[in-house]
């Protein structure tokens, strides 16, 4: 059924926008939705595909045991949807959201929030940039690889910027959630697997992965401690009351601004997220999200699949007021054997469910466990 022919059924076609938003996705799910046992999927858009494809995919995963697809929109370079602010890759995220609804799979906007590799923004406003410790702003320095480019979530430009981004998707008629990804500064620790591929040593925080000590964000620091993180501080990264800062600066975008801008008509808010989380600045535990997705991909850190559970577990009691947890799961990291235990234990430890990285991972191998693993992962809960 088409958004349109949806609207016109349900009896809302002469409402407004906003409205109609509102009240299609209270017909296409209830408020208790994201309580439920769901398993997900991230899913990076192709080209050219026909609408009978995508539907012919989402009907797969709906008969495999998935309740969610999460498609990856924008990714700092261009969009997959009709939007005045970005360059437009291709309008895919609108056929998209009719496909889930004949289907009856949700679809959630996965953005990169804080990355933007948009050639515009960095001739043209380069004080969107965060800065490491020794003064190099990440759009002419990233950290680790070239796509890189976090901006700072202090500057007012940088919060209008994504805000605008994100009330564009709220308004999607039909959509049910936006995705957070990338809510977070530049890994000032790296994963321990990641280390050597990446040709570091990280055994405590270096300044050039350090971030953001733009002027702003070492003003608002002086404000509020009268200390400068440059000047003052031998060693900015042992300053406890400096580390909290930058938590509460992704907090604060988050909870002030990019929260309100997603559930302004009604939409689901949620996010991947770091199990590591003070290495990336990213104190996801006090966001208002409806749920999260911790990446908990073991063999970044070179655990075994029984850390997936501890993790799920520190996570939730974590959490300043229960929120559902869904657990991140790398495929490339997991045999078509060891997939149903990742899932089993992921579900005794406390998730809601999993979500796998990603779509164009599940190989024949794994689609033939994959009913049968999620059917027992719903009989134990």
């Amino acid at each position: 059924m088409k958004r349109r022919e949806f609207l016109k059924k349900a009896g809302i076609a002469g409402l407004g926008l906003a409205a109609a938003n509102t009240l299609a996705l209270s017909c296409l799910r209830n408020d208790n939705e994201l309580s439920k046992l769901k398993n997900w999927v991230w899913i990076t858009p192709e080209s050219g595909l026909s609408d009978d494809e995508w539907k012919r995919r989402f009907t797969k995963l709906k008969e495999y045991g998935f309740q969610g697809a999460i498609i990856q929109v924008y990714s700092s370079h261009k969009a997959w949807y009709e939007t005045p602010y970005l360059p437009v890759q291709e309008v895919l995220l609108e056929r998209l959201i009719d496909a889930g609804i004949e289907t009856g799979l949700e679809v959630h906007a996965w953005i990169w929030t804080m990355i933007n590799n948009n050639p515009f923004y960095i001739q043209n406003h380069p004080e969107f940039w965060a800065l490491n410790g020794l003064g190099q702003p990440a759009h002419t320095h990233p950290a680790y690889v070239g796509y890189y480019r976090f901006m700072c979530p202090n500057q007012p430009g940088v919060q209008d910027f994504i805000e605008q981004n994100v009330r564009i998707l709220s308004q999607k008629t039909g959509l049910h959630g936006i995705h957070f990804d990338y809510v977070r500064m530049p890994d000032v620790i790296i994963a321990e697997a990641l280390q050597p591929v990446y040709d570091v040593i990280q055994d405590r925080e270096y300044p050039e992965f350090d971030y953001c000590y733009c002027e702003l964000c070492r003003q608002k620091f002086r404000d509020k401690s009268g200390i400068d993180p440059l000047k003052d501080l031998a060693d900015p990264s042992a300053n406890k009351q400096w580390r909290q800062f930058r938590y509460d600066s992704v907090t604060n975008l988050v909870n002030g601004r990019l929260i309100p801008a997603a559930k302004n008509t009604g939409m689901q808010a949620t996010a991947a997220v770091f199990p590591n989380w003070e290495s990336v600045r990213q104190e996801w535990s006090k966001w208002d999200m409806d749920a999260f997705f911790p990446m908990l991909y073991h063999n970044f850190y070179n655990a075994d699949l029984d850390w997936i559970a501890a993790n799920i577990r520190k996570q939730l009691q974590a959490m300043k007021s229960p929120k559902p947890i869904y657990s991140g799961l790398f495929l490339p990291a997991l045999t078509a054997e060891n997939l149903p235990e990742a899932i089993e234990i992921s579900v005794e430890a406390g998730a809601s469910g999993v979500s796998l990285f990603a779509f164009n991972n599940i190989s024949d191998s794994y689609w033939n466990i994959l009913k049968q693993a999620f059917a027992s992962a719903s009989d134990q809960k």
